[in-house]
């Protein structure tokens, strides 16, 4: 098993050695090369590795060569693999944002989605994934942004406040009161630029009636004043966070409106420790922006057959279940695999994001209208620093200059 983590590890750079196309000589499995934005953390890969891949693996004496590759970059591979006309990966795992590239860029062929009659892709989540009358992926991972407090923050909650029915108000003054009560900040983001602060703020935008990634309309406004009032509220430390479940697994951090698996990566640790809760409301309802994934078939893949045999199975109602608690909590965008949650903790975890879907503001992420979404996220990241942890006040003139960087990414 160290052995098959290892060669996980080494995938990351690219496959290369398989470009022979095809099952190795004599009785040597097939090689499954799949090339993946989704399940970045050791914990998910592994579950993947030791409880979900061994039984395709048996029934088609292959081995699936799982491997971690951010989107852009991925997206890069792609095409200098086609230009070279030399393909080495099977099936790619992207994110909504960047399917439409896939699809216009000749990358990924369609699925035979029709001969899959025992699940209903969920319609929240398939707006990316077709194009032309046909579809390219099969959608995995969904997801939108909860609230995690850890009950040492308790005696600090403000009066007549119900934790599963936060404003935001109600969250930015709890946490200021924090604050002052424990003498340093107590809340959580991803300070590290180009993770996710984006979303978080950009949830709490829509829910006061902004548009997603606008920054400066009058509704942002309105918000960013209110989180002027969080400049000393997150944690010392917040700059060196790039996966806000370390800080509130080990007490560091006792608040954080996040990414819902990294909410129930904590929240697993430890039930009773934990409020877990939908995302804070604004005047508009719950804002949240949502997302998922999708598998695909590369176009020119040495193993089209396995490779479209690999997301049927991975698509599979009971599996995609069994992959959704297994990797923290996301939630499986098929209605069939909806129907079978239960009431356990990881069912739980994914029946607030259930929620929070349906009843929520929500909006993709439009990451392939912008020739960077990094740098989009960079933006945000800068106003973060500038306006909140630096100046605490919010500069028109600063905002409407940030927004002229953000539409100058347009394509």
């Amino acid at each position: 098993m160290k052995f098959r983590a290892l060669m996980t590890v080494l995938l990351i750079l690219p496959a290369l050695l398989f470009a022979n196309g095809g099952a190795e000589e004599g009785d040597e499995p097939t090689r499954l090369v799949v090339s993946s934005r989704l399940y970045s953390q050791p914990g998910e890969q592994q579950f993947l590795i030791d409880e979900v891949f061994p039984a395709f693996e048996e029934a088609n004496n292959c081995m699936v060569m799982f491997e971690i590759i951010e989107d852009e970059p991925l997206l890069k591979r792609a095409q200098f693999q086609k230009e070279s006309g030399r393909v080495t990966t099977d099936v790619v795992v992207s994110h909504a944002g960047q399917m439409a590239n896939w699809i216009r860029n000749d990358y990924v062929m369609p699925l035979p989605v029709d001969q899959w009659t025992d699940r209903t892709f969920s319609k929240a989540f398939t707006e990316s994934i077709s194009m032309n009358g046909q579809t390219y992926f099969a959608p995995v991972g969904g997801d939108v942004y909860l609230t995690l407090i850890n009950k040492k923050a308790m005696p600090y909650m403000p009066t007549g406040v119900d934790p599963q029915d936060l404003r935001w108000e109600d969250y930015v003054n709890w946490a200021a009161a924090v604050a002052e009560g424990e003498g340093e900040g107590k809340a959580a983001v991803t300070g590290i630029p180009q993770k996710s602060l984006i979303y978080m703020y950009g949830g709490m935008f829509l829910s006061y009636g902004s548009d997603f990634p606008v920054i400066n309309s009058p509704e942002a406004m309105e918000a960013w004043e209110l989180l002027t009032k969080m400049q000393y509220a997150y944690t010392p430390t917040v700059n060196s966070y790039d996966n806000v479940s370390v800080p509130m697994k080990n007490g560091e951090a006792w608040m954080t409106v996040a990414h819902m698996v990294r909410c129930g990566d904590a929240y697993q640790s430890n039930p009773s420790a934990y409020i877990l809760a939908p995302a804070p409301a604004g005047p508009k309802g719950i804002g949240s922006i949502a997302g998922t994934s999708g598998f695909a078939v590369v176009k020119g893949a040495p193993h089209p057959e396995l490779a479209v045999k690999f997301i049927e199975y991975m698509t599979e109602p009971a599996m995609a279940v069994k992959v959704a608690r297994g990797t923290g909590g996301f939630i499986p965008p098929i209605d069939e695999a909806i129907e079978q949650l239960g009431d356990s903790v990881q069912d739980e975890i994914i029946a607030k994001g259930i929620m929070v879907m349906k009843n929520g503001v929500v909006s993709g992420v439009p990451g392939g209208d912008y020739s960077s979404w990094g740098a989009v996220k960079q933006v945000y990241d800068d106003a973060f620093q500038e306006l909140i942890l630096k100046k605490g006040e919010v500069s028109t003139a600063y905002l409407n200059d940030a927004q002229d960087r953000i539409d100058a990414l347009k394509k």
